[in-house]
């Protein structure tokens, strides 16, 4: 099988890091290279998870976070167990 070459530009620290992490465990970049692109072309996906970050919180969900923080500050809504806490939201929601 004809081989050719893959160049990749990466930081150099990062390089250096990479190779030192292939030589402890008994390889070399070209090796762990062909690993990675064989199993990507194997499996026909990345072999790790590609996700965007978090989003942030909205408005909604930062004023919630504000008003719950607030309670627990105050010592407000303390419940001694869950069906305490039940129980509240039962009347809360009857009324």
């Amino acid at each position: 099988m004809t081989q050719t070459t893959l160049n990749v530009r990466i930081e150099e620290d990062v390089k250096k890091d990479f190779e030192a992490f292939c030589h402890q465990v008994g390889m070399n970049v070209s090796v762990a290279v062909n690993l990675f692109v064989k199993t990507v072309v194997r499996e026909q996906r990345l072999p790790f998870e590609v996700a965007l970050p978090s989003p942030k919180f909205n408005e909604t969900t930062l004023a919630s976070l504000a008003e719950s923080e607030e309670i627990i500050r105050s010592g407000r809504h303390r419940f001694k167990d869950a069906s305490e806490m039940l129980q509240a939201l039962d009347s809360d929601a009857d009324t």
